[in-house]
This record gives structure tokens, sequence and C-alpha cells, in this order.
């Protein structure tokens, strides 16, 4: 039993201190439309919509990732910020 608890222990231990990898962020904007998939017209409620109909599909907890959850969030982000 001991060494079960040990072992967890250090699984844990080296989950949060490994090194990361370098998140890739959004900065372009054609890049973010391209991800989003919306055309440069697109007003603030369409990259809502196409926001919330790709978050659906790539959400982690419906099977995606966290990468591309946070990147799709940064793509609306930024285009939502431009849009004003």
């Amino acid at each position: 039993m001991k060494w079960i608890i040990a072992a967890l222990f250090i699984w844990a231990a080296w989950h949060y201190l490994r090194p990361k990898p370098k998140q890739r962020v959004v900065t372009d904007e054609a890049e973010a439309r391209s991800i989003l998939g919306i055309d440069s017209s697109a007003n603030a409620d369409a990259i809502r919509s196409a926001h919330r109909r790709l978050i659906a599909s790539v959400h982690p907890d419906r099977g995606g990732s966290t990468d591309l959850t946070r990147r799709v969030n940064a793509a609306r982000d930024l285009l939502l910020k431009r849009a004003r």
C-alpha cells in the first residue's frame, strides 16, 4: 500500500513540475479568421456565433484539447477587440 501512495506522489510531482510546452498564441487577424472560419466582413455577432459553434466541438469536456480551446478563445478575443 505504501508503494502505491509513493508512486502516486512521484507521478503528481512529475506532472506538476515537468517543463510545459510553450503555448502558441494567435497574434494575426488573418490566422484568427481562418481558425474561426469567418471572412473579413464578419461583424461581432458572426464572430460570437462562429466561436460558439467551434468551441462546442473542440472543448476538453467534449473530447477536444485545451490547446485548441485556448487558440479558439484567443482568436475570438482578438477579433472582438478589433471589431470595436
